[in-house]
């Protein structure tokens, strides 16, 4: 298996090797204290992990599984948590309360097959665990249900690219291969899955077809619900295996039940994916706009136009200062195209246009239409976006509220959602915090709605970050519900989304997937919690 080089972190993002250095910590720092006076920022450490951190084993797995089965106290650790904000602060006070009695890693279908057999036979809850980048509470051993122990399927062994339709541009590939070392797999016949969400160097392409992950891409093939062909999933009921086909109208799809399900229903151990050939043209550049209204409209005519840029993300005043370090009025929309069959620059062009008809304007040298000559806050966020979450991290070290909420509505809804958001969180965050900062951007665009992600900074209080926080993300997402958007885009439900997610869902529908739960997992030990 191929991972990111360096060593995984069990408290924090990714590899203790790319964490902020001291003059990148600096630097994040200096700019929100600008935006949060009077902030402790003193930095808190994790803690040194001991066997005695950890709660005692409860479980001992037959012969057959011993071999496939860890009580390594890093290796438990490491699997307690996702990585959000509670997380992380959890992490770093050491709280491992959670944490699962056994990691197993399955090396076949066969071998997760025994798991849930066993599972069931013994009442041992089972969380499926991929790259472990939940930031909803999904890999985390959280339920009540008297269970006799908990264990993390971890299947990261399973990682390989079985086969190649290179007639049909698909591939059958394992659940547990990372983001890397699939797209290794995949270049020597130049074709790309084209999937980059922003945990892609520590995310699974079964963690990202349970959670229906969103890519980097702004449009068109935005979820990985778009490139998938056909799944293969065990559950205690049984092994099955959806028909490969570009699109079928017999019935509810089986893999529609699956795609979203968080392990709930079973374990996803292979898919068919729809690939397609490397780009080989790219173009882009950034827009500023001095009025957001008039950045939101010109968003809206490029996500309606068809032209379908691979980036068309929209950054408002706060988050181009916080990401780029940009100062404009209204926002900055970063655009980008990409081809494997022809040049981008008309389209490009085209955008541009659109964005000029509503006050955009290009920053002064700005180069478009080569990837050489990129323009500077296009590319400054680009390195933003993949150091975001380890400059979390140093911020929740430094106690400061640091998370994001995201949704998605229609053009014609955004308005008033974006209005409630602003209102609650600025009333949340002055009554648990007195002072802090609501950053917007567009993450995907669809042509009847934007997915709107936004980011709270707030100075906490070491020993309240977590109830701070919760005070802030109920009235948030309350609003988000109350107002017509989604509970989640693309981070998933599991256990922190449940309350919301509840009051989103058809009742007739919540009735369907209990009862699919039930028949699937008759012993109830599959991700207790979530969903259902």
């Amino acid at each position: 298996m191929t991972q990111t080089p360096g060593t995984r972190s069990w408290w924090g993002w990714g590899t203790q090797e790319q964490a902020l250095g001291v003059q990148e910590a600096e630097a994040l720092v200096a700019r929100l204290a600008g935006l949060l006076p009077d902030a402790d920022l003193t930095v808190h450490a994790p803690p040194a992990l001991r066997p005695e951190s950890l709660p005692a084993v409860r479980i001992t797995p037959p012969p057959s599984l011993a071999p496939l089965s860890s009580t390594d106290t890093h290796d438990r650790a490491g699997h307690t948590h996702g990585k959000a904000f509670r997380d992380i602060v959890r992490n770093l006070r050491g709280d491992l309360a959670h944490a699962p009695d056994l990691v197993v890693r399955p090396g076949t279908e066969r071998d997760v097959v025994d798991v849930l057999d066993w599972a069931s036979s013994e009442n041992v809850a089972v969380i499926p665990y991929g790259g472990g980048t939940s930031v909803v509470g999904g890999v985390e051993a959280r339920f009540d249900g008297g269970y006799a122990g908990a264990l993390s399927l971890d299947v990261t062994a399973m990682d390989r690219v079985l086969e190649i339709d290179r007639t049909s541009r698909a591939a059958r590939i394992q659940a547990g291969v990372l983001g890397p070392h699939l797209e290794e797999q995949l270049r020597p016949y130049d074709l790309t899955l084209r999937h980059f969400p922003q945990s892609f160097a520590f995310s699974t392409l079964g963690g990202w077809l349970a959670t229906r992950a969103g890519g980097h891409f702004a449009t068109l093939y935005t979820h990985i619900d778009d490139l998938t062909e056909s799944l293969r999933v065990v559950s205690p009921y049984g092994v099955g295996e959806s028909r490969r086909l570009p699109g079928s109208g017999a019935g509810p799809s089986p893999d529609r039940m699956f795609l979203g399900s968080e392990g709930a229903l079973g374990v996803i151990t292979e898919a068919w994916m729809r690939l397609q050939d490397r780009p080989r043209w790219r173009a882009g550049t950034s827009v500023r706009f001095a009025d957001w209204d008039a950045a939101v409209a010109a968003t809206r005519a490029v996500a309606q136009s068809g032209l379908h840029p691979s980036n068309c993300r929209l950054l408002d005043a706060a988050e181009a200062f916080l990401s780029t370090g940009a100062s404009v009025g209204g926002g900055v929309l970063v655009l980008g195209f990409e081809s494997a069959d022809h040049p981008v620059d008309a389209a490009l062009e085209r955008a541009v246009a659109l964005c000029r008809d509503h006050g955009g304007s290009l920053s002064e040298g700005s180069a478009r239409g080569t990837s050489s000559e990129r323009d500077a806050s296009a590319s400054a966020w680009r390195s933003s976006f993949l150091r975001m979450p380890y400059q979390r991290d140093a911020l929740v070290q430094r106690s400061v509220i640091a998370e994001t909420f995201e949704t998605a509505t229609t053009w014609d809804g955004f308005p008033a959602l974006h209005a409630a958001v602003a209102a609650a969180a600025t009333a949340a965050i002055r009554d648990v915090c007195g002072i802090g900062v609501l950053t917007c951007r567009f993450t995907h665009v669809y042509p009847d709605g934007p997915a709107p992600y936004y980011g709270i900074y707030a100075p906490g209080a070491w020993d309240g970050l977590l109830g701070q926080w919760d005070e802030i993300k109920t009235a948030v997402s309350q609003a988000i519900v109350d107002h017509g958007g989604t509970i989640t885009h693309h981070h998933a439900v599991s256990r922190d989304h449940r309350p919301f997610y509840d009051q989103q869902r058809p009742e007739p529908f919540a009735a369907a997937l209990s009862a699919a739960k039930a028949a699937l997992d008759p012993a109830g030990i599959l991700n207790p919690g979530v969903l259902v």
